[in-house]
């Protein structure tokens, strides 16, 4: 079974979440705060990291960002009780894969964690996708434009700019987007998806335009 880091500084819902993980029968490590927190990331690797974005010493967001130095395919869910957008943006561009609003319930945080932990060899195996103006690198992880240049994608940022290219020219609806990238289910608020696709935007500059939003249906790219 997958081992699990929570960086948690609250003790109560450090122990509970541990609790919690291990009934489910994951291997846990735990950490009081963002020092810790990265420095046991470092020595163990483990499958999959909680972080919760407030800690001492150093934040959720620092370590998320001195994290992806090292590891840009370590699945990093991040604890938030912020829930804004400016917030949740933050969280996405320190490279955090996905984000929990606190007060949360246990199964929703299960089936995030499922999703997160969800590679498969299909998807490690389908290779470059050139799509003109610029290339996805599934190796790398990175959409490489025409001139040569480079952007790096975080995990989840990759597998959401893949899932429109293999459908490109098709609007993808949102709630089938996020079946599929991140395994849920969701009913009305959908900024998850709208955050990501934000971010990916932003990384794709100039080509930016590509993705195309439909509305009140979901994304296409051109």
């Amino acid at each position: 079974m997958a081992e699990i880091l929570i960086g948690e500084d609250d003790a109560d819902v450090r122990k509970w979440l541990a609790i919690a993980l291990e009934t489910e029968g994951f291997t846990v490590r735990t950490a009081a705060d963002g020092a810790a927190t990265l420095e046991e990331a470092k020595t163990t690797r483990p499958d999959l990291l909680i972080l919760d974005v407030m800690m001492p010493k150093m934040s959720g967001l620092e370590v998320c960002k001195a994290i992806r130095a090292f590891d840009r395919t370590l699945p990093i869910l991040m604890l938030t009780a912020r829930n804004k957008d400016e917030d949740l943006i933050a969280g996405l561009g320190a490279g955090a894969d996905d984000y929990v609003t606190k007060p949360f319930a246990l199964n929703v945080l299960l089936a995030r964690i499922a999703a997160l932990l969800r590679r498969t060899d299909a998807a490690e195996c389908r290779g470059d996708a050139n799509l003109g103006s610029f290339r996805l690198d599934a190796q790398k992880m990175a959409i490489v434009f025409a001139n040569g240049q480079e952007t790096l994608l975080s995990a989840r940022e990759y597998e959401l700019l893949r899932l429109l290219a293999d459908h490109r020219g098709k609007v993808l609806r949102r709630d089938d987007i996020l079946n599929r990238i991140w395994g849920l289910t969701f009913y009305g608020n959908t900024r998850t998806l709208d955050q990501h696709i934000a971010l990916l935007r932003r990384k794709l500059g100039t080509c930016a335009d590509c993705i195309e939003t439909v509305r009140n249906v979901g994304y296409r790219l051109k």
